[in-house]
């Protein structure tokens, strides 16, 4: 079994979508370890996407994260990272497929429902950051 960590963003939650989202997770065969909803602080976003700092979006992404609650969870199933990331759908929701989460409730490329691990290495370090003793 494979885990990734998933964020469902804050434009999905305010706009009331945390419910349908986690029902597709489940649909699709994940099982949920781990969640929890919680609002980031600054020093949170900053450090989880560290790795962007530098880049022009990066405050637009901080700002963003920290604007409302979050809701991270740690997802299990075989080949989860893959499997979480095409249920997600293309970081534009113009160019995801349909039926993705993004397509049905990202409203733009910044403003897009979720947030997924891209390797095996970022689940480790992204499920640490927020869920330390798992």
């Amino acid at each position: 079994m494979e885990r990734t960590l998933a964020i469902i963003k804050p434009d999905a939650v305010a706009a009331g979508h945390t419910e349908a989202i986690i029902q597709q997770i489940k649909d699709h065969g994940f099982s949920i370890v781990k969640s929890m909803k919680t609002q980031l602080t600054r020093n949170e976003a900053e450090g989880f996407y560290a790795e962007h700092n530098g880049r022009g979006f990066f405050a637009e992404l901080v700002d963003f994260m920290i604007s409302g609650d979050v809701v991270v969870m740690v997802l299990e199933k075989e080949g989860a990272i893959k499997a979480w990331r095409d249920l997600m759908g293309a970081t534009d929701p113009l160019l995801a497929d349909e039926g993705t989460i993004r397509k049905l409730f990202g409203t733009s490329k910044g403003n897009n429902a979720s947030h997924g691990s891209d390797s095996e290495a970022s689940a480790a370090r992204e499920i640490a950051y927020f869920f330390p003793n798992l």
